[in-house]
């Protein structure tokens, strides 16, 4: 399994970084509880988590920032624990029954992160896993939220978790190559997603490429902005 490492060396105090270290960890074993329910997701909440963060740095966002698209990375799909194994892992398609109980998962996942969230500091992350299946033309899930009202958070995780969803296996179709899933996210810009989500993905699409294709290190500090030092760098390793 993959890893994030030295996303953490901030210049804050020794105790923070312990408590950071602490809930990105109990995030990290949250999402592979969920990815272990079924083999084709097996680094679906590691991936989403890495290119959240990486499309974070790239828009310039705080160090801290970053860190909560990661970790919310890590979140997005808890609620999809207490979904039946039946649904989770048919072969077919869903039925119209079956796909209204998939769209409570997101509502779940707030549910159950909640009370960590709020204890922790990071309440903005219920509301990025709330709403990272809304759309930004007022056609998603479960609010139907449009545009700006949609947390920027959810909309960064829209585009990271499609993207691993689509270069993923299932078992109704093969991972498709990417740069079809990337020609696809181009052109749901403005529908399903936010256009500057969609416009600073483009940007370095060709190092989140190299990431899926070899697990290679995905150097965020070669796009480095000006509110992320050379220390926010994250490196991606084979364990």
């Amino acid at each position: 399994m993959r890893k994030i490492i030295d996303f953490f060396r901030r210049k804050e105090s020794c105790g923070n970084c312990v408590a950071s270290m602490t809930v990105h960890q109990f995030a990290e074993s949250l999402g592979n509880a969920i990815d272990a329910k079924d083999h084709c997701t097996c680094s679906h909440s590691e991936e989403v988590a890495v290119v959240a963060q990486a499309l974070g740095v790239q828009f310039g966002m705080h160090p801290r920032e970053c860190e909560l698209l990661h970790i919310a990375g890590h979140l997005h799909d808890i609620g999809k624990i207490g979904l039946p194994d039946a649904i989770l892992k048919k072969k077919g398609k869903l039925t119209a029954e079956e796909y209204e109980i998939v769209k409570q998962h997101p509502a779940m996942g707030a549910e159950i992160v909640k009370p960590v969230a709020s204890v922790s500091g990071l309440d903005r992350i219920t509301g990025i896993i709330l709403h990272h299946h809304e759309r930004y033309d007022g056609g998603g899930y479960p609010h139907g939220l449009k545009g700006e009202q949609i947390p920027f958070g959810a909309r960064i995780i829209a585009v990271a978790d499609t993207l691993s969803a689509m270069a993923s296996n299932r078992p109704y179709r093969d991972a498709i190559q990417f740069d079809k899933i990337v020609e696809e996210i181009k052109s749901c810009s403005g529908s399903q997603f936010d256009p500057q989500v969609v416009s600073e993905f483009l940007k370095i699409s060709d190092e989140i490429g190299q990431y899926f294709a070899a697990g290679n290190v995905l150097d965020i500090n070669q796009y480095e902005t000006e509110t992320v030092s050379a220390q926010g760098q994250v490196a991606i390793v084979h364990q």
